[in-house]
């Protein structure tokens, strides 16, 4: 099933001289979407030449309650694929971090006992868990950042725009921020500064940030406006940090500047430069307004996940009733 695959229109990826190019196709609910959906894409993307993405209106999974597989057409056909899945994230895990409040996704904070009972439970219908909607630990490790990254340096006569924020649940509203920024110049090379967790969590409160650096890091780095990312930048865009990067100019959304723990102003070095610029996404969308949509709609969201990871479990047992018929 495509949470994890792709039906495509050839065999093999990019078409040759002569021939027509591969069309993929991939579908699910992508709903609160995240660096697992997007290593999904970069997976199908790598399969052809062009990729067409389907969106659910709900209930995305691919089996019908007799175990009947609904890419059956395509996979007689010999034109079904699949791509690993990206374990260590899911929308259930993040809603579930949202609506318990505790710090023990950031990084360098040990596990809450009362956190992984509830999540274990988040993600649990009466029956037990489905591998599918279940929620798994993250491991950041060098080889997913590089099957993120660009791997591009900047070139002669690019302009290197610094931009720096928490980037916390990477939504259209961030995306509308970096491609009004990748428009300021004709060559952009987009650097973005993520702050630590805990830096995050000083101006931010609560049990902010959602995410975690590592998982914050991958959200963006999947970006196409952004070309590097530097993990665990400073707060105060300082001095040094513009000479290293050969900063030409900094940008700021029009979301509040909080000050420095010593009340200092974070951007003081690139307007005393005159290299500091505010940039309007024309988006109204934020971390928060998501969150307290999902707060909003909490029993909805439970309802919801019980009811579909009991289907997939009926769907688990299904498949294996009828791989004991073959037998």
């Amino acid at each position: 099933m495509l949470r994890n695959g792709a039906a495509g229109g050839g065999p093999a990826a990019g078409g040759a001289a002569g021939q027509r190019p591969v069309r993929v196709w991939c579908d699910g609910c992508y709903d609160m979407v995240h660096y697992g959906h997007s290593n999904q894409l970069r997976q199908a993307r790598a399969m052809g030449d062009y990729l067409i993405v389907g969106v659910h209106t709900d209930d995305d999974i691919t089996l019908t309650i007799d175990g009947k597989d609904t890419y059956e057409e395509v996979k007689t056909a010999g034109r079904y694929r699949e791509c690993k899945r990206t374990q260590g994230v899911s929308t259930t895990d993040l809603v579930g971090r949202m609506l318990l409040m505790t710090k023990a996704h950031h990084s360098n904070i040990d596990e809450d006992l009362d956190y992984r009972k509830h999540t274990d439970n988040f993600g649990k219908g009466p029956k037990g868990h489905s591998p599918w909607t279940g929620v798994s630990q993250f491991l950041q490790t060098s080889q997913k950042i590089i099957q993120f990254a660009s791997g591009k340096e900047p070139q002669p006569g690019d302009t290197i725009i610094y931009v720096a924020g928490a980037f916390d649940l990477f939504h259209i509203g961030h995306v509308d921020f970096l491609e009004k920024v990748h428009q300021l110049a004709e060559k952009p090379y987009i650097i973005a500064g993520l702050h630590f967790d805990q830096e995050v969590n000083r101006y931010k409160g609560k049990n902010y940030p959602i995410m975690n650096i590592h998982e914050r890091t991958l959200s963006v780095l999947a970006c196409r406006y952004v070309s590097e990312v530097v993990i665990g930048a400073p707060y105060a865009v300082t001095a040094d940090l513009l000479d290293h990067f050969r900063v030409t100019l900094v940008c700021h959304g029009m979301t509040e500047v909080v000050p420095d723990k010593d009340g200092s102003d974070p951007y003081e070095e690139p307007k005393r430069r005159g290299i500091f610029q505010l940039v309007d996404s024309g988006s109204n969308l934020t971390t928060d307004l998501i969150v307290q949509r999902i707060i909003k709609n909490r029993l909805e969201f439970e309802a919801r996940n019980q009811k579909k990871e009991a289907k997939e479990l009926a769907v688990l047992e299904a498949m294996k009733k009828l791989e004991e018929e073959k037998h």
